[in-house]
């Protein structure tokens, strides 16, 4: 195997084909009445990873760019609207792809994970936030790493150390990220069943007895910075290179799969879209790592 784009497309293609065949219930839902689609779903998720890879964040460039790049491997793709529709109602199968493949990785062995949130912006205008269909789910933030206020969501990422996501949440600017990890946690018990006694890094915000009481019942060590007044805690000393880690995923998220020029504008356009960008993050590694790559997250392979 080799790794560029077509390459990293036909292999998704077949994974994605294979657990449907595998496990129906995964199909998106359709009436039993009419005609049968004519694109596979297979087929309705594989160009949007692309589309992510290459950088696309129009969906009228994409599909221009689909019509007369891909029309060898999908020879029929239906209008905007059409595929827009499809692949809203695939999210479900999206999110099951992206723990298969991230499962299917020996990265998913790791014994650390870092925990980190992200802003992704969906507004800057008074009247976008008024009028919005995301109003009331998103909301007005602080960004404390580039000193600046946001309105939008948050994508709450827990990754190895190898920047693969092992699980994540996209909830509104304000929320607290100690109540979204364990609400994390808690939405898969099976997640962490299968890795007991695992240490998970987060920053100074990740605090509180409470909180830590709550982490060590799941039977997880919880590692961060001392705040202030608080006296030096364990492991200080790996945390500003490891760190750094998180830091770079949300790095490759935004300049690289341009995680705040999503364009959706409703909460199910974002919600895909922000999922295509992980499953295309989470593709990338898998393939790095089948194909035996030195540095499993790099996406240059791929993006042109």
């Amino acid at each position: 195997m080799t790794t560029d784009l077509n390459t990293l497309a036909i292999a998704i293609y077949v994974k994605i084909d294979d657990a449907l065949k595998a496990s129906p219930d995964l199909v998106p839902w359709r009436p039993k009445g009419g005609i049968a689609p004519t694109l596979s779903d297979a087929e309705l998720i594989t160009p949007a990873v692309m589309s992510a890879l290459l950088g696309f964040t129009s969906e009228r460039r994409r599909l221009r760019h689909a019509y007369a790049e891909l029309t060898g491997m999908f020879p029929y793709l239906p209008g905007q609207s059409g595929y827009g529709k499809r692949l809203r109602k695939a999210s479900g199968l999206v999110l099951h792809m992206i723990r298969m493949l991230a499962a299917d990785t020996s990265l998913w062995s790791d014994d650390v994970w870092v925990i980190d949130s992200t802003p992704v912006e969906c507004g800057r205008s008074r009247e976008t936030a008024r009028r919005s269909d995301l109003a009331g789910w998103a909301t007005y933030g602080y960004c404390a790493s580039h000193s600046r206020y946001f309105w939008g969501l948050r994508l709450h990422l827990l990754c190895t150390l190898g920047g693969l996501p092992v699980a994540f949440a996209l909830i509104g600017a304000k929320a607290d990220e100690r109540k979204t990890l364990l609400g994390m946690l808690d939405a898969a018990p099976e997640l962490v069943a299968a890795h007991p006694g695992q240490t998970i890094i987060g920053d100074k915000n990740y605090y509180g007895r409470a909180f830590e009481r709550a982490v060590a019942d799941r039977d997880l060590t919880l590692l961060r910075p001392a705040r202030k007044n608080e006296p030096e805690r364990a492991g200080a000393q790996l945390f500003k290179p490891l760190r750094q880690v998180i830091e770079s995923i949300n790095q490759a998220f935004k300049g690289q799969l341009d995680l705040e020029r999503h364009g959706g504008r409703t909460p199910a356009g974002v919600v895909i879209r922000v999922l295509t960008r992980i499953l295309a993050l989470t593709a990338a590694i898998w393939h790095n790592d089948k194909t035996g790559q030195p540095i499993k997250r790099s996406l240059i392979a791929y993006d042109h």
